[in-house]
């Protein structure tokens, strides 16, 4: 790490603890066994009972999918720990946020997984080797600076709540969809907290911090990319609309830019003026791809119905 961005983290580090101490007023504890039926369980072969078959689930193929997707994702907890750990490390605010961070994402896999095995909603072999090569293979951001990580979890956080909430509302089941709408307000809470920090860091050095939020913009990816079957799983996905780039675009990227007063603030020059017309340009070409794929949808839905 440079003395330049060790110095923003010193310096962040009271907005940090304020930031922290808010967040601990807010969250409310939650226990992931509450979200789970049950009473649905039943033994697989190994312990005398029947192993898992299709005819077992009652979601679709677009839900198991998004599910699946969604809980291998929070299963790379570990690499993401040291993504972050390694940035801010482990003292003061910094590290006391890196631990409530970690401890309440934690959760989220838990009760994925438990209400997926209970109620047999995903074939569970295929689900633990899936966990075993996406574990293995982990998550590696590269060598993005602090700021760029700031920026990067901002959207992602955002992104991975909004998969979550539509993952809920598409499945069918309410149990399920009140399960992933408390991760939601998990995900929801950690984003606010990471993007009060790049706002703050705008204040402070906002031609670097201009620069981190387009470069993470421009090549945003989900931490779940790496994962087997990830390109096809994504495809369903956006194909039924839980999350699509009209969502990407809407309802993640657009919020956030606009919290942040990103087209509208005067403290920019040189290279941070340059990455804000960069970031408006790669905006335009956005919205023609997103709009061409709601046409396509829309032509699709049309010929359903025809």
């Amino acid at each position: 790490m440079t003395t330049t961005q060790q110095a923003l983290l010193t310096e962040l580090e009271p907005v940090v603890e304020a930031n922290l101490n808010r967040h601990l007023e807010i969250a409310k504890p939650w226990n992931p066994h509450d979200y789970v039926p049950w009473s649905r369980g039943r033994d697989f072969a190994f312990l005398g009972g029947q192993d898992w078959s299709p005819e077992d689930s009652q979601l679709d193929d677009v839900s198991k999918a998004a599910m699946i997707v969604n809980l291998l994702t929070e299963d790379n907890l570990p690499s993401y720990h040291r993504e972050i750990a390694t940035r801010f490390g482990p003292d003061g605010a910094w590290g006391q946020w890196v631990g409530q961070w970690t401890a309440e994402e934690g959760r989220h896999a838990i009760a994925i997984r438990d209400y997926l095995l209970v109620t047999r909603g995903v074939d569970p072999v295929a689900l633990e080797a899936g966990r075993m090569v996406h574990m293995a293979a982990g998550y590696d951001s590269g060598d993005k600076s602090p700021i760029e990580a700031l920026a990067y979890v901002s959207f992602q956080e955002l992104a991975t709540r909004i998969s979550h909430r539509n993952t809920g509302r598409a499945s069918g089941c309410p149990i399920a969809e009140q399960l992933l709408t408390r991760i939601a307000t998990d995900e929801n809470l950690h984003m606010v907290f990471y993007r009060n920090l790049v706002d703050a860091a705008l204040d402070i050095t906002p031609n670097a911090t201009m620069q981190a939020i387009a470069r993470e913009v421009i090549n945003f990816q989900m931490p779940g990319s790496t994962m087997p079957g990830f390109a096809e799983n994504a495809i369903a996905i956006a194909k039924a609309g839980i999350y699509d780039l009209r969502s990407h675009l809407d309802d993640v990227v657009r919020p956030v830019l606009r919290f942040w007063r990103v087209f509208e603030r005067e403290n920019l020059d040189g290279e941070g003026d340059r990455a804000r017309d960069e970031l408006a340009a790669f905006l335009d070409l956005v919205e023609e791809k997103a709009s061409y794929y709601d046409q396509r949808r829309e032509e699709r839905l049309a010929a359903v119905a025809r």
